[in-house]
């Protein structure tokens, strides 16, 4: 699968998500890194069938408005050190990439896992 992580999760999680086989990079990459707003990351999403991965409730409302970005991945988790964040990555993947291959919006929780369409 294909991610951009947003601005305020940790680039270690596109690492992460590299290193698991998929193609992942975050804001800090684009040539406006995390400045980049959150249109362009829409529209990399759409062009390049991104699912953006975020805590940005903006992305989430957006979609529900607009049907964009592509697709989402939304975290609603609080706040998380990096190291709690990819374990909840590990223990889940599977669940995530499931999920997204037929559903558009999914919402992780530090508990759950929520089909959103």
């Amino acid at each position: 699968m294909k991610f951009i992580v947003d601005a305020q999760l940790p680039k270690s999680l596109a690492k992460w998500l590299r290193e698991q086989g998929h193609d992942a990079i975050h804001t800090l990459d684009l040539p406006l890194k995390n400045a980049t707003d959150d249109l362009e990351i829409n529209e990399l999403s759409l062009k390049e069938k991104r699912i953006v991965i975020t805590k940005d409730s903006d992305f989430f409302n957006r979609y529900f408005q607009k049907t964009e970005p592509y697709k989402l991945l939304f975290l609603t988790v609080g706040n998380l050190s990096n190291l709690a964040l990819v374990q909840l990555f590990t223990d889940n993947l599977d669940k995530i990439t499931s999920a997204l291959e037929t559903h558009f919006v999914v919402e992780i929780t530090r508990n759950s896992l929520i089909v959103i369409d």
